[in-house]
């Protein structure tokens, strides 16, 4: 076979045969591991011909089904050369149309005048139709949301994992009852967004998966933070936990008294109790709400309901719940044996849609709580990279999601091995030949609880980094995606939902990106740990405009914890240091790291003298330091508004370290309200609400 024509496949495919590792080193991905990811794409590349024909397959020559362009600015296009003198006609979607004809020559493009409103056109031609996104120049801002608030002057918000939160009555772990205090309390002392971890639907029948980054759907909300008080009401919880039997109260009150979290056991009497209210509602017999809910989110919440009930149905017989191992009949949510399943388990389908209600309901009420109480922004939803190759998103969107390739990032500062995360991916390609329809139905979803989305590994908008099942993460090969598509519909949708948008841009970053993100109104991330070149920490005001300040994120230590070497002790003692690395090595980097941090707060004020082995002063500083900076918003998260040592997820690691399971030391109704946490919050108002008068 002639590699050339195995390469060029690769190429236009989007595939990078060559890229750079995170210290700069040139890499080349073989071409046997060329032709695992270009295989899993549905490009066969076993031979010469093979190839042709794959590169015939991508070069098409359809009418696209979706056409992205900004308001005020020519849209270009690429049509079928048989159009060439035919007329047109764009009906624009807030009314009135615009007639005209193709030019002579299409073989190259062409170019239609600009359109100068925004929102989804619909082009007629005489080989079919193609959508017009027509998105403003930018993303919704966070200028954009203070715009109603003249009292505010530079937002500031506050952090929080969902599930760490702790109340009277919670099981065990967050709900969307804890949530809604939070923002309350946060609210009051002048915070204008509270950002959550991800809320994605998870595998209500395998509690033992709980990373919020590894969900089973984007589309829906983890049921398992729903409060079962909520539903009915607490004299109906009262009535679930006496038919529960036993000593079901009791086993409520021990969760709760734990320091950590036993999902598999919290999350299996939860959803037994909600069952119960389940059946209790049924008996009552109004469901005019809930059918309205029903009809509102329509196939998709039914394709979910489906796949939760076949997948609890399959393990309880003891068989695979991997939906790609299940009889052909049941692998297509179109099949009549899927639609036979559901009228033979229309009470277990009917339930998982209640569950999405209840969800849906309590996230409402979270956010609804925050504007009322004047946040501008409130909530700030995490939109996960990925989902569960295995999960309900893929299941059905089978046509748009990669089945057989894993998201992941090659070896960099952040984890030296590499990752494979186990998730799937949209295929680039098919998400243009279907007009984005599974994208644009995850962003709405996405966008619909909140006044804002963090996107998780922002980087993959331009590119992926993707893993053949079974493969080393270093095996893997970045596949580009079509960011200036994929930017214009979130800067569309987050305007249609008034929402701020958040790019998690941290790892390997191509050059350029952050302004691409910039000049999209789309905000990146700088963590206070990694603002240094080295040799110093970099001051406030050298932070840039166009991305948020922040202590510490979910991966990476907590300041007390960094400031302590405790993140060191958990490396060492779990053999992740850096190859080459010795544990004496790393601390004294740390101690460097520890003096120019000390050194950089000192110039700004915030600190004086030589550094202190206790952290609160850094604790106060770091801060106050963010608040400093002209990002637009600044976000500490609350094990750093507490001082907290331990951090929530340790990458590289599963069962030695306890991710996703540690809780809040204190109740949520005065969580905010200790001293020392109180000066804190503030100081952070105090200091933003300054510099926003500069």
């Amino acid at each position: 076979m002639n590699d050339n024509k195995l390469h060029r496949l690769a190429d236009a495919a989007g595939l990078m045969r060559d890229w750079q590792s995170f210290n700069g080193e040139p890499r080349q991905v073989s071409d046997e591991g060329m032709r695992r990811i270009l295989g899993a794409l549905g490009l066969a590349c076993g031979s010469d011909e093979e190839c042709l024909q794959s590169l015939a397959q991508l070069e098409g020559g359809r009418l696209p089904a979706l056409v992205t362009a900004t308001v005020g600015q020519p849209l270009r296009l690429h049509l079928p050369p048989a159009l060439a003198r035919s007329p047109y006609r764009i009906d624009l979607e807030g009314g009135g149309h615009v007639d005209g004809r193709f030019g002579d020559d299409l073989s190259h493009g062409t170019a239609l005048a600009a359109i100068d409103a925004c929102g989804y056109h619909t082009l007629h031609t005489d080989d079919g139709d193609v959508c017009l996104a027509v998105a403003p120049p930018r993303c919704f801002g966070v200028a954009d949301a203070l715009a109603q608030h003249p009292q505010a002057a530079r937002a500031w918000g506050i952090g929080v994992q969902l599930y760490s939160l702790r109340r009277d009555g919670d099981g065990g772990y967050g709900d969307y009852t804890a949530l809604r205090e939070l923002v309350r309390r946060a609210a009051g002392r002048g915070a204008a967004a509270v950002a959550i971890s991800p809320v994605h639907a998870m595998f209500s029948a395998d509690v033992h998966r709980f990373s919020p980054y590894g969900p089973s759907s984007r589309l829906f909300l983890n049921a398992l933070h729903v409060d079962p008080a909520e539903v009915l009401g607490m004299n109906a919880l009262h009535e679930a936990l006496s038919e529960e039997g036993g000593d079901a109260a009791q086993q409520l009150a021990a969760l709760e008294r734990q320091e950590l979290i036993d999902w598999p056991a919290a999350a299996a009497l939860r959803l037994r109790l909600l069952r119960r209210l389940h059946d209790m509602f049924l008996r009552r017999g109004d469901r005019h709400a809930f059918d309205a809910f029903r009809a509102r989110e329509g196939v998709a919440l039914r394709d979910h309901a489906c796949f939760e009930a076949i997948h609890a149905w399959r393990l309880a017989q003891g068989e695979n719940g991997d939906w790609r191992s299940w009889p052909d009949g049941l692998r297509d949510p179109r099949a009549p044996e899927v639609a036979q399943f559901a009228r033979e388990h229309a009470a277990e389908v009917d339930f998982h849609e209640f569950l999405q209600w209840q969800a849906a309901r309590g996230l409402a009420a979270a956010q609804q709580a925050g504007r009322e109480a004047g946040m501008p922004i409130g909530l700030i939803a995490d939109l996960a990279v990925g989902a569960d190759s295995a999960g309900s998103q893929a299941w059905s969107r089978q046509d748009e999601i990669i089945n057989g390739l894993s998201v992941g990032a090659p070896p960099d500062q952040l984890n030296t091995r590499g990752q494979s995360w186990g998730i799937g991916a949209f295929s680039p390609h098919a998400m243009k030949a279907r007009g984005f329809g599974a994208y644009l139905e995850m962003l709405r979803a996405t966008f619909s609880h909140g006044g804002g989305a963090r996107i998780d590994h922002v980087l993959g908008l331009a590119r992926l980094w993707l893993v053949p099942h079974g493969a080393s993460p270093e095996d893997g090969a970045y596949l580009r995606y079509p960011i200036d598509d994929l930017l214009r519909l979130i800067a569309l949708e987050s305007w249609r939902h008034r929402a701020i948008v958040i790019g998690e841009d941290l790892g390997t970053v191509p050059a350029g990106f952050d302004t691409r993100l910039a000049d999209a109104g789309l905000l990146g991330i700088r963590v206070l740990q990694f603002q240094q070149d080295g040799r110093r920490f970099f001051g406030a005001r050298e932070y840039p405009r166009s991305a948020i300040a922040t202590t510490t994120t979910h991966d990476l230590p907590t300041m007390a914890g960094w400031w302590a070497g405790r993140d060191i002790d958990w490396r060492v003692k779990l053999d992740l240091l850096e190859p080459g690395q010795t544990e004496a090595a790393a601390r004294d980097a740390r101690a460097h790291e520890r003096h120019t941090l000390w050194a950089a707060l000192r110039n700004e004020g915030l600190v004086h003298g030589e550094p202190s082995d206790q952290p609160r002063q850094v604790l106060d500083a770091a801060a106050a330091f963010i608040a400093a900076t002209p990002a637009p918003l600044a976000i500490l998260p609350v094990e750093d508004a507490l001082g907290l040592v331990e951090q929530p997820n340790l990458p590289g690691t599963i069962d030695e370290h306890p991710n996703w399971r540690r809780r809040l030391p204190q109740p949520v109704e005065n969580l905010l309200d200790a001293p020392e946490v109180a000066a804190r919050l503030a100081q952070l108002n105090r200091t933003r609400n300054d510099q926003g008068e500069h």
